[in-house]
Parts: C-alpha cells; sequence; structure tokens
C-alpha cells in the first residue's frame, strides 16, 4: 500500500476528528469500575473567538485528558461558555443600532429577545473553533451559564448567601463605567500606563484680613464642585494658622472647612488635600472618619448632573477642559505639571473609571475565604507553580466583600422584590415572594404585581465560581449519580490574573456548598506574548489569528509548537518560528514512518539488530520515567520536549539510522515487527500532544478493530531499563558524531569509507557496538590499538581514544596550511587574554565573574593550541 510522500494535516484532522465524534470517543458517563478524571472547561465568554490565549490553555486541557483517557480513567471534558454579561450586553447594543434600534426605547423583555437572538447566532463560534485544535471535550455535556438549570442555581444560591446574612445590600464605593452604565468588578478594570496633568489650585482663606489662599494639587479640577472639605496635616508647620479655618472652592465660591488628619501626607503635593468623598475611595473613608457629607455631581453616564452647578450636562473631560480655561482666567491655577500615571479602564468599554458611590448588593466574603485558604496553604489543592500560594494568600487574608450587582439587563436578575413601600424580600421566585411579603408587611391583599423586582443582574462571575458544581446539576440534585462521581475535579487549567476573582472564589463555594474543594490541582498558564515581551492583542495588531496558523501549519504542529516554549506560571514570548519547528517535527515523524512502511520483509533473513533493539527499548523506558515525572509535576512543556527527543534523536535520528537495511534491501522480519512495536509506543506517548498525526499513522500502521482508535489505546506502562547500556550507547553516537564532526570539518565525503583505531582504556569494549559505529559513521575497518596512530586525527571519549588516519583522505599542505593560520590566530588570542590578566588594574577592579571567564579563555585557548600542534605533528 503507498503512503503519501507528504503528510496533508487538513485532510488528516477533518477526517479523524469527524471520526472520534461519530464513535463517541470523547464521552463520558459515570463507571464504578473506573477512576474519574475530570476537567471543567474555564468557560470563555460567548463573545468570544480563539485567542492564542485559548490556544495554550484549551492545548494543555486536551494534553491531560487525552493521557488521562489513555491510562485507562474515565475521562470527562466539560465544554460550556459564559453569558458575559457586560461583554454581551454591549455586542447587543450595537447589533441593535445597527438596526436603527436604542436600548432605551426596548423594555427589559424586548431587549432580552434580542441578546438570546444574539447568543444563538454567535455565541457558540469559539467552541467550534476548539474542534480545529483537537479538543477532546464532552460535547454532549456543552453548558451556559445561563441556562436555564444553571440560572437556577445561581437565583438558589442568591437566595441561601442571603438567608445566611452572607449578602446585603448597601451604599459603597464602586468602579463605575460610565459608558456601560455599570459597576464593575476589579478584574474587569485594566490600568494603563499614561501621563496625566496635576493642576495646582488656589482656594481663598475665609476671614483673611487680606487676600490668602492655600494650594491643592488635583488631577480631576472636574470634581471641585463635590468637595466638601481641605486636608492638612496637624503637624505642618506651613498650615497650622489655618486650624479650625474654612476656605472657597475656586470658581463656586462655596465655602468648606479645613480639617486635620494624620492621613494626608507632609511630602506629598503642597501637603494640602481636597475631599471628594463622591469621587475617590480613600476620600470617602475620610469623610465617613470626619462625618462630612457626600455630594455626587456625576450622572450614570458621566455628565454632570445639578449638584455641581457649573458646566451641567457637561461630560466629563469636556468639563475638565472648560474648568481648567476658567481657573486661569481666574487666576486661580497656580500650575500644570505632568507626571507618569495610571489610568483606570473598563475592560469591555474602554471608558476612564469612575470611582463613585453606588446603591449595591454585596457578598461578605471573609468567612468563605479562611476555608479556601486553608486549602491551598497546606496543598490540599495545589498550586502549579507553587510561586504563586504567596500572591494567594495575600489575596485571601486581606480579602474585601465582593459587589455581585451590574446595572444590565442580560444576566440572573436579582431575586429581590421590592414592596411599595420601598422594603424588600429575597425568593426563588415571584409566587415565594408574595408569599414572604405577605407575611412580613401584614397585608394579606398585597398580589404579584404589587412587587418590583430589582432591575439590576448578578456579576457574571456570580454564575461562574458555581461552575464545577453546577455544571454536574449539583444544585439541582445534589446526590445525583455525575455530581457524585465526577465532582472533587482533578485539575484546573487557567490563567493566574483569575487567580483570586475566579479560582479562589471556586474554592469558596465548593467549600461552602459542598464542604470539599472543586478541584486537586491549579495549573497556571503565563501569558501569551510576542517577541518583545508585548502582551498579544487586537490593538497591537500583534496576534495572528490561531485558525490562519492551524491552517498553515496544521493544529498538531500549532499544538507542539505552542508548548515548546510555555513553562507553567512564565509568560511565552510566541514566536511563528516554533510553530513551524512543530510542523517540521510532523514532517519528521511524518518521513520516518514513510521508511518504515517502505521496507520489504525478507523472512530468511537473520537478526542483526540485538543490540540496537535492546537499546531502544531500554532508552525508551528511561525516558518514559522523564516524562511521567514531568507530567506528575505539571511541566507539560518539558514532557514535551523529552517526548521530542526520543521521537527525533533516539528514534529517528539513531535507531531507524541502526537497523535500516541498505539501499532497495530487505529487512529480517524480527528487527520490522520489533520497530513496529516500538513505533506504537511512541505514538502513544507522542498523542496527547499531537493526536492528528498520530492517529493518522496508528491506524495505517496495520488492520484495526473497530474501535481500536489510538486515542483510547492503553498508555504505556512502566518497564526497567539498562542504565549501562543507555550510557554505553550514548558513547557510541558521541563517537559517531565526533567522527561526522571529523569528516565535516576536512571537507571528506560522507560517501568516503575511513578507518578506525582504537585505544581502548576501560575494560569494557566495544564489542556489542562495532556494527552500529561501521554503519552510522561509514568506517570501513576498525583495529584496536596499544599506541598512539601517527599521521591521524584523534578525539577522546569517555576515556578511550580514537584515531582517523589521515592518509590519503586530506590534502596535508593544504591541512597544514589551515592549522598553521588557526595556530597563530589562537596564539595572538592568548597573548591578549594573558596581557588583560598580567594588568593587575584589571584583576583588582573587575567583577570575579569576569577574571573567571577571561581564566577560562586562557585555558581553552591553551587546551587548543595544544591540540593543534598535536594535530600538525601527526601531519
Amino acid at each position: 500500500m503507498s503512503i503519501s510522500t507528504k503528510y496533508n494535516p487538513r485532510e488528516v484532522e477533518e477526517k479523524w476528528y469527524s471520526s472520534w465524534m461519530q464513535r463517541g470517543l470523547f464521552r463520558s458517563t459515570p463507571n464504578p469500575k473506573k477512576e474519574p478524571y475530570t476537567i471543567v472547561i474555564p468557560p470563555p465568554n460567548v463573545t468570544g473567538v480563539l485567542h492564542m490565549g485559548h490556544m495554550l490553555n484549551n492545548t494543555i486541557q486536551d494534553v491531560l485528558i487525552r493521557r488521562a483517557r489513555m491510562k485507562g480513567k474515565e475521562a470527562c471534558w466539560v465544554p460550556g461558555t459564559d453569558h458575559a454579561s457586560i461583554a454581551t450586553e454591549a455586542k447587543v447594543v450595537a447589533m441593535l443600532k445597527e438596526r436603527g434600534i436604542n436600548k432605551s426605547d426596548l423594555t427589559r423583555e424586548e431587549f432580552l429577545k434580542y441578546a438570546w437572538e444574539w447568543k444563538e447566532k454567535y455565541g457558540g463560534i469559539i467552541l467550534e473553533q476548539l474542534k480545529k485544535l483537537g479538543a477532546s471535550c464532552d460535547w454532549d455535556r456543552t453548558r451556559f451559564t445561563m441556562e436555564d438549570e444553571l440560572s437556577a442555581a445561581v437565583i438558589e444560591v442568591f437566595v441561601d448567601l442571603y438567608r445566611k446574612g452572607q449578602i446585603y445590600r448597601g451604599v459603597r464605593m464602586v468602579n463605575w463605567d460610565p459608558q456601560g452604565k455599570t459597576a464593575l468588578s476589579d478584574e474587569e478594570v485594566v490600568p494603563k500606563d499614561t501621563m496625566a496633568k496635576m493642576y495646582h489650585l488656589n482656594y481663598e482663606v475665609v476671614g483673611a484680613a487680606e487676600p490668602t489662599y492655600i494650594t491643592v494639587a488635583t488631577s480631576r479640577p472636574e470634581t471641585i464642585m463635590a468637595d466638601v472639605a481641605v486636608a492638612v496635616n496637624p503637624t505642618d508647620e506651613r498650615y497650622t494658622h489655618l486650624h479650625g479655618k474654612s476656605v472657597r472652592i475656586p470658581l463656586l465660591g462655596k465655602e468648606i472647612p479645613v480639617i486635620l488628619d494624620e492621613y494626608v501626607s507632609i511630602e506629598f503635593g503642597t501637603g494640602a488635600l481636597k475631599v471628594t468623598p463622591a469621587h475617590d475611595l480613600n476620600d470617602y473613608e475620610l469623610g465617613q472618619k470626619h462625618k462630612l457629607p457626600t455630594i455626587d455631581i456625576l450622572n450614570d453616564d458621566g455628565t454632570l448632573n445639578e449638584k455641581a452647578q457649573l458646566y451641567v450636562g457637561q461630560d466629563r473631560f469636556a468639563a475638565r477642559r472648560n474648568i481648567v480655561k476658567d481657573l486661569q482666567e481666574a487666576g486661580l491655577l497656580v500650575k500644570i505639571e505632568e507626571y507618569a500615571s495610571v489610568l483606570q479602564t473598563s475592560e469591555r468599554t474602554g471608558a476612564v473609571i469612575e470611582p463613585r458611590l453606588s446603591m449595591q448588593w454585596w457578598c461578605k466574603m471573609d468567612k468563605m475565604a479562611k476555608p479556601a485558604l486553608e486549602a491551598v496553604m497546606n496543598d490540599e489543592i495545589r498550586l502549579h507553580p507553587p510561586k504563586f500560594k504567596n500572591m494567594y494568600r495575600s489575596w485571601m487574608e486581606n480579602v474585601h466583600d465582593w459587589c455581585i450587582s451590574r446595572q444590565l439587563w442580560w444576566g440572573q436578575q436579582i431575586p429581590a422584590y421590592y414592596l411599595p413601600d420601598g422594603s424588600f424580600v429575597v425568593a426563588t421566585s415571584a409566587e415565594e415572594a408574595l408569599e414572604l411579603a405577605r407575611k412580613q408587611s401584614g397585608n394579606d391583599n398585597l398580589q404579584i404585581e404589587d412587587l418590583r423586582q430589582d432591575e439590576d443582574v448578578l456579576d457574571t462571575w456570580f454564575s461562574s465560581w458555581l461552575w464545577p458544581i453546577s455544571v454536574f446539576d449539583g444544585f439541582k440534585d445534589p446526590d445525583n449519580k455525575d455530581i457524585l462521581y465526577y465532582y472533587p475535579t482533578n485539575d484546573l487549567v487557567t490563567a493566574p490574573e483569575i487567580l483570586f476573582f475566579w479560582v479562589a472564589r471556586m474554592i469558596m463555594a465548593g467549600f461552602e456548598f459542598r464542604n470539599e474543594p472543586p478541584f486537586r490541582n491549579v495549573y497556571l498558564t503565563g501569558i501569551v506574548r510576542d517577541t518583545q515581551g508585548r502582551k498579544m492583542s487586537k490593538q497591537l495588531g500583534n496576534s495572528p489569528d490561531p485558525l490562519d496558523l492551524i491552517d498553515q501549519y496544521g493544529a498538531d504542529g500549532v499544538r507542539a509548537g505552542m508548548l515548546f516554549s510555555s513553562p507553567a506560571g512564565n509568560d511565552l514570548l510566541f514566536d511563528e518560528k516554533l510553530v513551524e519547528q512543530g510542523r517540521n517535527f510532523s514532517n519528521k515523524i511524518w518521513n520516518a514512518y514513510r521508511l518504515i512502511k517502505g521496507w520489504q520483509v525478507d523472512e530468511s533473513l537473520p537478526c542483526p539488530n540485538e543490540t540496537a533493539m535492546a537499546w531502544f527499548d531500554s532508552r525508551f523506558n528511561e525516558a518514559f520515567v522523564q516524562i511521567e515525572d514531568h507530567f506528575t509535576k505539571f511541566r507539560i512543556s518539558d514532557a514535551l520536549l523529552a517526548v521530542y527527543k526520543l521521537v527525533w534523536d533516539d528514534f529517528c535520528s539513531s535507531y531507524l539510522e541502526m537497523i535500516k537495511p541498505a539501499y532497495q534491501q530487505p529487512i529480517d522480519k524480527q528487527t520490522l515487527d520489533t520497530t513496529i512495536v516500538y513505533l506504537e509506543k511512541v505514538l502513544k506517548v507522542l498523542h496527547p500532544f499531537m493526536p492528528f498525526i498520530t492517529e493518522e499513522i496508528w491506524q495505517d500502521l496495520k488492520e484495526r478493530k473497530e474501535k481500536e482508535f489510538l486515542i483510547v489505546a492503553a498508555w504505556p506502562k512502566q518497564d526497567k531499563f539498562d542504565k549501562e547500556l543507555n550510557e554505553k550507547m550514548e558513547s557510541v553516537l558521541k563517537i559517531v558524531a565526533a567522527i561526522r564532526n571529523i569528516r565535516n570539518s576536512k571537507n571528506i565525503s560522507p560517501n568516503k569509507p575511513l578507518d578506525l583505531a582504537i585505544k581502548v582504556m576501560n575494560q569494557d569494549g566495544y564489542e556489542d557496538f562495532i556494527s552500529i559505529i561501521r554503519k552510522l559513521a561509514n568506517i570501513n575497518e576498525i583495529t584496536l590499538v596499544q599506541e598512539s596512530v601517527e599521521g591521524a586525527i584523534s578525539f577522546v571519549e569517555a576515556g578511550d581514544e580514537f584515531f582517523i588516519p589521515m592518509e590519503g583522505n586530506i590534502d596535508v599542505d593544504a591541512e597544514r596550511e589551515r592549522l598553521q593560520k588557526e595556530l597563530e590566530y589562537t596564539r595572538g588570542f592568548l597573548n591578549s587574554v594573558v596581557k588583560k590578566l598580567s594588568n593587575e588594574r584589571f584583576v583588582s577592579g573587575a567583577p570575579e565573574a569576569v577574571i573567571a571567564n577571561e581564566r577560562k579563555k586562557q585555558a581553552d585557548a591553551e587546551a587548543k593550541i595544544h591540540a593543534i600542534e598535536q594535530s600538525l605533528a601527526s601531519l
């Protein structure tokens, strides 16, 4: 049977993915006879399309799940998507605008109808793209955070926590997105480095005999109308005369007190601080401490409201430009300074965030944080790499209450129902709410239409923190067979930036609702960056389209390329050359298979390859120990590199070269049968990383039964290896490499046979390896000698000395001339190094490392000179 000369990823990938799907090889059901292995996907946003971070994250998950499946475990990888309140609502609003519809013109029900329409059309794109990557998820289990069962779980949890006193409603400072018109959690805020301006303003002191001013520095002059005080440090002698005084807000003329507080830094700025509690978190705490009023001068959309008195209706940044101009004209602007700052922006809309006091729903975190912290600190849940434990501990020991409400329509609506008198009840349904409301108010005549449900929805993370439980319907039926079998899950693969915002909260939910952790290991990937170290983004235009990469290099090539340089927790500097290397690896494997497939068997031939076969069997077992150790320690990149070396170096470049028959000559049956067994073992350890090409070769290698797929083939078992044999073969391969290097340096054709003399110093000789050395290095005659061989080039390996006679193999005069030039150059280099080391000022002033490096250069040059002189003498 002929095999294609070139590997075609497109044909192969589509064929085998469809075949795996049709035969249900990704499906999982509880099986008491098998150990479960479960991964839940970090649900990508329904608005998302595949990007490089997804590629890395999901490749790692697929590697883990495929290996577990081959190890005979009941492997279950649950896929799904997150409804992504803010991002999806923004997409739907944009879609409506294109149709000439404003959200404000719609009822909530009408808007949600459009939102579901958008979700059904675009929401599954990323999951379809993951299939191109080879993700072996159980697609029958696909979940969505806003499907009925999962939404019901969210509501149930809200009601449960509210009744436990863990959820409350109150006015607190939040991150406000004026464009999205909603509060944001910290993880939805993106800091951006920028240059900002500091405006120094004069506030007039009230009651002074002559005009007196105190200078206050602010980056936000448009908020001065919300000022309620100016604070100074009580120990600051510059302002002792202002104790108990008042000042006037510039332009507005309103009097506000000067207050004293040690919070104010004497060294920073002018030492005087404007206090604006409604628009700064620290000012808010200062205001609370001094019982100051709070004046919010901003509307939801970032325009100034009537409380500002000036610039009413203007956007905050337009108001800033206008107030700066007016302050200048009034002579109240002292100076403007530029400084490096960090701008807090909305992840979804890009708008500059406003710190703002707002009535929101909050979830207390301190009590739930304790078992979640303890579980990670005592390694009940292991973080890989463990360096993230300190970061996790810092967050959890300083946990803040969680703002869980969002001013949106897309999401789970908060199950709080307001009575006509403004009080509220919390219930899982309107019917239950009515019952509670009648009881609370004593009014049995209340009807459902008398109740008003809270307009806000819950933070998206409030559904995704329940993900490992809710995907198995653990709230709907806490004792169903899926949750009892698959929970806790095994490994979670995610990014460090959501270690607190998602991972920690899932751990809290696990202990709160099931009294056990949701997973045992957390593998934290790094960020995919470009070769300049920049985070990949659409804005920078430095991120390739993953599907284009798959189209060009094949999914296996992309998977391998992503993993070649992705140690856990460290950022990956992505270079397309890595993916090219992955494709080249595919081609290497394919060509090796073609070579084996092309051999003809002669059953009458004896087997001449016992040593080579024994060595590769031993070498495979040795490498397998290393591969399994890397997997155990979640060093996935290292595991791939170990497989890569085993396949490329040991199997393709060494073993196949040792055993391949002469051109157009047959091979003996024993060697071919054994080699096919080895190839199958190699394909097995390679399959989790490169599933498509390995399945293609596996199926083509020999006739297989209906369900005899590599994806479900048994993972290799650990076996003994012969360390002495492996070390000896390593020396043999170094000998071959040295002979090849001599050929290259002397321009001797690889086809020209050479003689080799060996001066054996070790007792353990090369009897079993003579044929291998002959074959790989193209050696004619091998002799054992007692003395050095004249007119030969020599090298040493493992204490033995090897000689390649040069007579008739090189132009002696030309070689002598070349060596003479190299000798002169090296002597000159040595003189310059010795001169430098003889300089006392250099030796006494230079760092130790520099001096050590120079001495190494001296030793290397001396050794090289000795070797060249010996070569010249032998000529």
